[in-house]
């Protein structure tokens, strides 16, 4: 997948942005998992501009990383974000 440069800002990617979801890992694997505070914490940060927290979960670091975006999609949900990107589409999934 190509992405258009941006997406994260001038001093980052979304692969780079993937390695900050490291707190993420159980829950991106598994939709019944707790996600943890600082998961939540990372979510929020790059989730203030969607299409980089959607390019950081469909790069090439999280695929070999094993996160599933059908699963990572959920997570600004089960974190509670007020201001999550509902109805954000990325890629094939839609932030619910």
């Amino acid at each position: 997948m190509v992405y258009g440069a941006g997406e994260c800002g001038k001093s980052s990617t979304p692969d780079r942005e993937a390695f900050k979801l490291a707190p993420c890992m159980s829950a991106v694997q598994d939709e019944t998992a707790p996600v943890s505070s600082s998961c939540c914490a990372q979510v929020k940060r790059i989730g203030q501009k969607p299409s980089c927290l959607c390019a950081a979960m469909l790069s090439n670091t999280a695929k070999m990383a094993g996160i599933k975006p059908e699963v990572a999609v959920t997570i600004p949900k089960r974190c509670n974000l007020s201001d999550r990107p509902s109805g954000y589409k990325c890629g094939d999934y839609t932030v619910p």
